[in-house]
């Protein structure tokens, strides 16, 4: 690809903009993007690609890079990490570039410390480190470094999976079925599918594999009393409505307008009738205390630090810290503690999260646990998610992770009510 100094600027301006952090890098790069009419697809393809692979590998380029400034880290990223030469630079560079360019060209980031070399907080690192070991977690932190891939989940109330993927490879799309959702089909590349007839139908949503797992996880029966309790904007929710076969009551709790709002939306064009969206002020609204006792099941895809998503949003790493992970897990303690409530005896309690440590995910549940006598007792999710055609090998939690099953990092369990509150 030839590279013009148009696009270059462009990428070093959107570069800027993602790296002050204080926005999702999706979000920075529409905003980027609004104001950039003159960029074609392909153009706006090239700078996103180069502002994600500098989000991913943002401490190893800063480690390597002489006043690493946002025109210094795209110029390292495209030559270390991007397949471009130094003569491809050329046009764009000063005679001084060429020095410090040269030495990044030929840095031995083999011998630098496994955070540094795997772009992650020095914290983050010895916590992966201590829940997975550290040859594990080396592999885990290499797969954060690549780029997610593009899953769509079909809607089992209009149409079939093979259908949709027929469709799509009609319009010239390389789509194959997911290797373990019976509801999900992946796409190669990147093609853009907010027109497409599909899309438009609600016939096709865009969610990656893993999130889809947790939803079949959660595999409520048609004419039950199902509970999204943190639903977002309802990705999830729509998932468990088409597996309800739009047949019982299904509420869509969430603290923010805005998320029901593009859910009202999302549920209308996936023609769904019973989803109840329901706006709480937070988990003790006294809203949610009418339920109390009468659900058959509450998932509660919790808010937590995202670490899972680090290939679609790598911003997070550098966002979060221990500090906000251990109010994250107070929060999810809350959370679950008032969820709870909610399930008659034989209910399940879905708890989930994308987060990859321990305190978000197997401490919180075990603490629960803990504090409730007995009142709930954890299941088996292998023989549910074969249940749903789901071939996953699962125990007493669900854990599926990049590097393994090439999916966003989740992690998930189902408690099941014993005995009355």
């Amino acid at each position: 690809m030839k590279l013009s100094r148009v696009l270059f600027e462009s990428a070093c301006e959107a570069t800027e903009l993602a790296c002050r952090l204080d926005q999702a890098t999706d979000a920075a790069l529409a905003e980027f993007f609004r104001d950039q009419r003159r960029l074609g697809s392909h153009d706006r393809l090239f700078v996103a690609d180069t502002v994600f692979t500098i989000l991913r590998h943002k401490r190893l380029l800063e480690t390597i890079v002489p006043q690493p400034a946002a025109r210094r880290l795209v110029l390292a990223s495209l030559l270390k990490l991007q397949g471009f030469s130094l003569d491809d630079l050329v046009p764009l560079i000063a005679d001084p570039d060429r020095v410090w360019l040269t030495h990044v060209q030929h840095a031995k980031t083999e011998i630098l410390p496994p955070a540094v070399r795997l772009s992650l907080p020095d914290w983050l690192w010895q916590r992966l480190a201590e829940d997975f070991g550290k040859d594990r977690a080396i592999g885990l932190a290499k797969a954060l470094l690549e780029p997610a891939p593009l899953d769509l989940r079909v809607n089992t109330l209009i149409t079939t999976r093979e259908k949709v993927i027929g469709a799509l490879t009609g319009d010239g799309i390389d789509a194959r079925p997911t290797p373990y959702s019976p509801l999900g089909v992946r796409i190669k590349g990147k093609p853009s599918l907010h027109t497409n007839d599909l899309m438009l139908s609600g016939a096709i949503e865009v969610q990656d594999e893993g999130s889809q797992l947790l939803g079949l996880l959660v595999a409520p029966a048609r004419r039950q009393m199902v509970v999204d309790f943190c639903a977002g904007a309802g990705g999830k929710t729509l998932l468990l409505g088409a597996m309800m076969s739009d047949q019982g009551r299904l509420y869509a709790f969430d603290i923010s307008a805005a998320r029901l709002e593009t859910l009202k939306q999302r549920v209308k064009r996936a023609h769904l009738s019973i989803v109840q969206p329901q706006m709480i002020g937070s988990e003790r609204d006294p809203r949610i205390a009418r339920l109390t006792g009468k659900v058959d099941r509450v998932l509660v895809d919790a808010p937590c630090s995202g670490l899972g998503t680090l290939r679609r949003s790598p911003e997070l790493k550098w966002r979060q810290s221990p500090h906000s992970i251990s109010k994250l897990a107070s929060k999810q303690r809350s959370i679950l503690n008032a969820a709870s409530r909610l399930l008659k005896p034989g209910g399940r309690l879905i708890y989930a999260t994308c987060s990859l440590l321990a305190e978000e995910n197997q401490n919180v549940v075990e603490d629960f646990l803990a504090a409730q006598n007995g009142r709930f007792r954890p299941l088996e999710c292998q023989p549910i998610l074969e249940s749903q055609q789901v071939n996953l090998r699962a125990g007493t939690w669900l854990q599926v992770l990049p590097d393994t099953e090439d999916c966003d990092g989740f992690f998930a369990v189902v408690l099941e009510r014993t005995t009355a509150a």
